[in-house]
């Protein structure tokens, strides 16, 4: 499957033909990508790869040079994103997501800024039954939780806002493997569960394509290919596509081997 154009999920985010970048040659070569509402959408790829580029052209922050960024249907291409969290955007970037001098109750409160004390207590009320694990912790500063903990401060403070997307950038990094599972397995595929369109760059493609239901693989700022999630992992060949090396083989010895590295090397030439 090369697209997700068929899929009838109302769509939430839409990225189209985005070139992008900082002025100088573009970064990012005319991508197109699609989020729909409900869905946990992986954006995979290779250091360099242009995925921080594509995060912050769709942010608002680099430079969009061709294309444009939908918002349930409303260009919002080079909005800025404070005026994107207000439309619906809510991004969790991979550093300084929270505030660690503050408690758990403080940055929620921070990130419900735009309402009233009422309601900013019943916004917080709906971000604790995603995250009850949180309740207990409400008093604590954010500097003694886990890694864990410390992330979902993170998500629940951007769903204060309640947005309709949710742009998760690389949430399971400096997280131990057991954290890393947590993190995607318990938040995120429960974000996407719970209506929420989420997009989700990650560094470990095996663990996001577990609990995405689509995937877009970015080499050298251009999508060489997209796919089910699920296939994906099901399929030898497809892990190899996406996943090259780390892809075990189904088949043992020299041409297993040969195999892969062929297919790494059709990679290789698309980039």
């Amino acid at each position: 499957m090369s697209s997700a154009e068929h899929d009838t999920t109302p769509l939430a985010l839409s990225i189209r033909g985005m070139t992008a970048g900082y002025g100088g040659p573009p970064i990012v070569h005319d991508v197109d990508m699609n989020v729909g509402s409900g869905r946990v959408v992986a954006v995979v790829g290779p250091n360099g790869a242009g995925k921080s580029t594509l995060l912050k052209a769709i942010l608002g922050i680099a430079r969009v040079q061709a294309g444009r960024v939908e918002l349930n249907g409303a260009d919002v291409t080079g909005v800025p994103l404070e005026k994107l969290a207000r439309l619906g955007i809510g991004y969790v970037p991979q550093a300084d997501d929270v505030f660690d001098g503050l408690r758990v109750r403080e940055n929620l409160d921070m990130g419900g800024y735009l309402f009233n004390r009422a309601e900013r207590a019943e916004r917080m009320e709906r971000a604790l039954e995603v995250f009850p694990q949180l309740r207990p912790r409400l008093n604590r500063y954010v500097e003694t939780l886990s890694g864990g903990e410390r992330k979902m401060t993170a998500i629940a403070r951007v769903l204060m806002l309640d947005p309709s997307v949710l742009i998760l950038d690389e949430p399971t990094a400096s997280l131990s493997p057991e954290l890393s599972r947590t993190v995607l397995e318990s938040q995120v595929r429960r974000l996407g569960d719970l209506g929420k369109a989420v997009l989700l760059v990650e560094q470990k493609a095996v663990a996001a394509l577990g609990v995405s239901d689509w995937a877009y693989m970015l080499v050298r700022g251009e999508v060489v290919m997209s796919a089910d999630a699920h296939e994906v992992l099901e399929k030898p060949d497809m892990r190899e596509i996406f996943l090259g090396a780390t892809a075990p083989s189904d088949e043992p010895g020299e041409a297993g081997a040969e195999r892969g590295g062929m297919v790494r090397t059709s990679i290789r030439e698309a980039e």
